[in-house]
């Protein structure tokens, strides 16, 4: 029998480890805001949760990653309610969300991730992580903003944001046609600076400035998520955005 839990929010744990004894985290990500289970916008750290609860699960993955001789760059997945942790799944792999790591540890998960698994020993210690200031990612899908059907279509024209503590993931180009065989997302929009006010701040900026001309996608959606009050205060749970919604 599991527990119920009510109002929880969706928190995550990034383990790189080789499969020699050597394991490390790299902070956490809040990837509460859903629909249907899906993320649509992730950010990283999570807010507002206390520092020795956020170690004490950081020691129990990284312990996790040696017990197992786990290899590679992994995310322990976890529903927190009441501060603490319970566990969901691990994924195995690399997630969607890798930028907001990257952007907040300045390590190249992808990078680290091809030697550990090429055989090597990890270049990195647990002191080489810092986590320095605060970064959101938006995931752009080719879908109504308000009925969510898919949306493929030739883009017309496609204009990338700039600046400071921006970063764009794409295959995008103008004149490229999305397919209708594939995962609708299109795009990832992140933002970094040294606060989370700032860093959502750059995102709503990001958003104004991106243009994906010819087909719908949600783009307004991410415009409206990245101005709500509650969001901007941290710590919605993961019903929020579809009570937002009226789902």
């Amino acid at each position: 029998m599991e527990k119920f839990l009510q109002n929880p929010r969706h928190v995550e744990i990034q383990v790189m480890s080789d499969g020699q004894g050597n394991a490390i985290h790299l902070g956490d990500r809040d990837c509460s805001l859903q629909r249907r289970h899906q993320k649509v916008l992730e950010e990283a750290p999570a807010p507002g949760i206390p520092d020795e609860v956020r170690q004490a699960v950081y020691d129990s993955c990284v312990q996790a990653c040696i017990d197992i001789g786990y290899r590679g760059a992994g995310t322990f997945e976890f529903l927190y309610e009441d501060e603490r942790f319970y566990f969901i799944e691990m994924n195995t792999r690399i997630q969607v969300e890798h930028p907001v790591t990257e952007m907040v540890t300045g390590v190249d998960l992808i990078k680290e991730q091809i030697r550990v698994c090429a055989g090597e020993k990890l270049s990195l210690k647990q002191e080489d992580i810092v986590i320095r200031g605060h970064a959101f990612e938006c995931r752009i899908n080719a879908e109504d903003p308000k009925t969510f059907f898919p949306c493929p279509g030739k883009v017309n024209n496609f204009h990338v944001p700039g600046g400071l503590g921006v970063r764009v993931d794409s295959h995008l180009y103008s004149g490229y046609t999305v397919p209708a065989n594939y995962d609708s997302m299109i795009a990832k929009v992140i933002t970094h600076a040294e606060s989370r006010t700032e860093a959502l701040a750059r995102m709503r900026v990001a958003l104004s400035e991106l243009i994906v001309d010819g087909i719908k996608t949600n783009i307004p959606l991410q415009e409206d998520l990245v101005r709500d009050k509650a969001f901007a205060e941290g710590g919605v749970n993961i019903h929020y955005l579809e009570k937002k919604l009226g789902l």
